[in-house]
């Protein structure tokens, strides 16, 4: 692929700890197996580009963490990002003028191979297919967690994937499905999603199930509180650099309680065989049909207003679920 003069893209970098910026570089012209997409929407992940923008991803994580076409080098300056939703401006027939999906830094125009582009069903607005990277996540720890019918499951951390878990496991028949958070103000968002909440010490115990998605050491503790003999948690906070005390104490080991990692770099082991990420990711924009979900989205901020508005976006008292990004 090589450089189109005469266009430029527009990008937002990671330049230093809690700075971003805006700069263009030169957009590439398609190759007979690419398509060039002008972006629409976006969206913002409050868990792990937090740590990005704080220069938190620990040094033997760098090439791990890498997002797909990431630009740059961590810690900074670095181009990150996986969630843009855009129009198909030239490519093969069968996508130009598609609305697609892309797991893509922030940016204005970008050219990708055209199986990198996931179409967004008909059904499923292009501002809520900014969600996708997100219950792409929600989908996989559901997996690598197999929660059944009649379960009683409890999810930590009312964010963005907390609740796309809740929102996937309230869909099992018969399932007791409460959503657990510190701000009562996410009762309201809880119902919407038509599963239960509670505050921590409310919550209820001897879960079958607990998934813990709060980034905090007191979630941490809390879902081990509510996990039942035997049960799982499992943990999909990333904590960067961070150290988190666990409780492992008092009755941790007499319940024979079990600490699962879900992540979402690979697709989980009981679906590896048969399912690629693609797969996955479709799937995962067909899940965002239901409009409760626009109860995640947070008003877009235009993209050229990014850099100033992080700070506010990341801070931790913020109350702000999926922040979307508005190109247009």
């Amino acid at each position: 692929m090589a450089s189109s003069r005469g266009q430029a893209a527009a990008a937002l970098w990671y330049v230093g700890p809690g700075r971003g910026e805006i700069r263009e570089e030169p957009a590439i012209e398609p190759g007979p197996h690419d398509v060039r997409v002008r972006a629409l929407h976006g969206a913002l992940s409050r868990g792990t580009e937090r740590l990005v923008f704080a220069g938190k991803v620990p040094e033997g994580e760098f090439e791990r963490m890498r997002a797909p076409f990431m630009g740059g080098a961590f810690p900074f300056p670095v181009k990150y990002g996986y969630a843009v939703v855009g129009r198909v401006e030239t490519g093969p027939s069968e996508l130009r003028d598609r609305i697609v999906f892309a797991l893509h830094p922030h940016q204005s125009v970008f050219t990708i191979p055209a199986g990198a582009a996931v179409p967004v069903p008909e059904g499923v607005p292009p501002r809520r297919a900014a969600l996708a990277a997100n219950m792409e996540t929600a989908l996989n720890a559901v997996w690598d967690a197999a929660p059944g019918p009649a379960d009683r499951i409890a999810i930590v951390g009312a964010g963005v994937v907390g609740s796309l878990i809740a929102f996937l496991c309230g869909k099992l028949p018969g399932a007791q499905v409460i959503l657990v958070d510190i701000a009562g103000s996410r009762a309201e968002l809880a119902k919407r999603l038509g599963v239960g909440f509670a505050l921590p010490a409310a919550a209820p115990a001897d879960c079958d199930l607990v998934f813990h998605a709060s980034g905090t050491a007191a979630g941490l503790a809390t879902a081990l509180g509510l996990a039942g003999e035997e049960a799982s948690v499992i943990e999909l906070s990333w904590y960067g650099t961070g150290e988190v005390p666990i409780p492992l104490g008092e009755a941790f080991h007499s319940r024979r309680l079990r600490l699962v990692s879900s992540q979402v770099g690979r697709v989980a082991p009981s679906h590896r065989a048969r399912w690629t990420p693609q797969r996955r990711l479709a799937a995962a924009l067909d899940l965002l049909a239901d409009p409760a979900l626009d109860a995640l989205l947070a008003p877009a901020i235009a993209f050229a207003d990014l850099p100033a508005q992080l700070p506010t976006i990341f801070a931790p008292d913020s109350g702000v679920l999926c922040q979307l990004i508005d190109y247009r």
